[in-house]
Parts: C-alpha cells; structure tokens; sequence
C-alpha cells in the first residue's frame, strides 16, 4: 500500500494526499495550528478511517451470513492525549445496523469479529486507546 502527501504552501497548512489507488484526500490544519479549517485534520482521517474498515467488516460478515442487512452507520466518538504525541486514548465506536430479520447475536458477532480479528486499524489504535464498542439493531 502506499501513499503520497503533498503540502500546499498556499493554504497554510493544507495537505492532498493520493492513495496508492489514485483517490484523493484533503486534510487541513486549525486556525490556532496555521491551517484554515478548510478540510478534516489528519487525525480526523485516522478516526473515519477505522470507522470505514470496521463498518466494512459488519457488512461484509452480515453479508456473507446472508443476513438482509439494509445499512450500517458506525458513530466514533474519541478522546486524545493531552500532551504530544496525542495519541488515542479512548475510542467507542457505536455501530447503528438495519435490515429486514437480522438477529442481535449475529450484529454482536460480527462487530466482535471486526474488532478483535479484521480490523487492521482499529486493532492498531488499540495498541494505545481502550476502545469499547455497542450497537442496536433496527429492523428495515
């Protein structure tokens, strides 16, 4: 996997980053860092892109359990370090699934599953933040 990040010296402190698969990634910095909150921060990126890989590994398991799973939402909700490096301390990843005669215990498993065995990133973060997880299950 690889990737590329570029500074643009006129945004203050913008960055574009392009992925290995060729897609494009804006970040930007605070006000108070010399940036103007004109993109999510790079650690924003780090947050959503656990949520993707977990909310990924839901569906992708509910799917192949032929579960009718009609949606998946994953609410991230974190706490940092104070001091540098501000790393993840806290993580609780809150995953809202839909479809039509899903049983809990397969939602349970497969947010376990995710957590505990796929999700590279949010196993990565768990080498510094304790991270719980919850869901509820609505039918569709």
């Amino acid at each position: 996997m690889e990737c590329t990040i570029n500074w643009m010296p006129g945004t203050g402190m913008g960055f574009v980053a392009e992925t290995g698969s060729g897609h494009f990634i804006t970040m930007d910095g605070a006000p108070d860092g010399g940036g103007r909150n004109l993109a999510p921060r790079p650690m924003e990126t780090v947050l959503a892109g656990t949520g993707g890989c977990t909310a990924y590994d839901v569906v992708l398991i509910l799917k192949r359990g032929r579960h009718d799973v009609r949606g998946c939402q994953v609410r991230l909700t974190s706490e940092r370090a104070p001091a540098d490096p501000k790393v993840f301390t806290k993580i609780h990843m809150h995953f809202v699934v839909s479809g039509r005669g899903v049983p809990a215990s397969a939602v349970e498993r497969a947010v376990a599953l995710s957590h505990e065995r796929y999700c590279s990133a949010s196993i990565m973060l768990g080498k510094t933040a304790e991270i719980t997880t919850s869901f509820e299950l609505l039918e569709a």
